[in-house]
């Protein structure tokens, strides 16, 4: 994606070059080169890659009114997938909410659409509320100026959701309604991950005067999170 200059919506003067989703995109293609199409990580990595390529897209076609802070939006995310990953490359823990994916990346008995949105979970319940924060720093507004981006973005990730569990879930019929994945899926929605990730945006926002609170509200959130994604992955198939 070219750098374009652009006139701020907030302040109404021109502004530098946005930041460019290329990169992140680039890396995620690495990675699902480097690793085994059935590992839970790729499985994650491969839906994601989906998704930020097509708000790439939609960035270079014009559909968000702020292309600077779509952009901003979108790789500030991206990089904390891709910081979660180098950490655990180098021997480092990975966050509570990213750990059980990690943990049951090569478990047999759990199923690839389970991967997919226990990856989804954690990035969406704990990353994308700090990847708010993140670019509001970034461009010096508060969140109520992203949400535009934030709501588009969340309309894209909805979109994809479907898709995946098509591909990764065909159906229904008789035999998926008794299957144990069905009633476990219905136990986890992205619009209230995504409504959950507003609100921790902008509690954080609100707290960051307040760093011990912060980093406590922060901690207790990956926690929550984990635990969610740690349900996602119960293992259904006998290995």
């Amino acid at each position: 994606m070219a750098q374009t200059q652009q006139t701020s919506r907030r302040t109404g003067r021109q502004i530098g070059p946005f930041v460019a989703v290329d990169p992140v995109v680039d890396r995620m293609r690495s990675l699902r080169a480097a690793w085994h199409p059935a590992d839970g990580v790729a499985v994650f990595n491969r839906v994601y890659l989906t998704v930020t390529e097509e708000i790439g897209r939609a960035i270079e076609s014009g559909t968000f009114a702020d292309r600077r802070a779509a952009a901003t939006l979108d790789v500030r995310f991206a990089q904390r997938y891709l910081a979660v990953v180098d950490a655990v490359a180098t021997g480092c823990q990975a966050p509570a909410c990213w750990r059980p994916l990690f943990h049951y990346r090569r478990h047999p008995g759990v199923r690839p659409l389970q991967f997919a949105l226990a990856g989804i979970n954690a990035h969406i319940g704990h990353d994308l509320a700090l990847a708010v924060i993140d670019s509001c720093r970034t461009l010096g507004c508060a969140p109520t100026e992203l949400e535009d981006e934030f709501d588009r973005v969340g309309d894209v990730l909805v979109l994809l959701e479907e898709r995946i569990r098509d591909e990764l879930m065909p159906g229904p019929d008789l035999l998926e309604v008794a299957d144990p994945l069905t009633h476990l899926l219905g136990c986890w929605s992205l619009d209230r991950a995504r409504d959950g990730a507003w609100l921790a945006a902008r509690s954080l926002w609100q707290l960051r005067r307040l760093p011990d609170l912060a980093e406590e509200f922060t901690e207790r959130l990956d926690r929550s999170v984990g635990l969610v994604g740690r349900m996602l992955l119960t293992p259904l198939a006998r290995p």
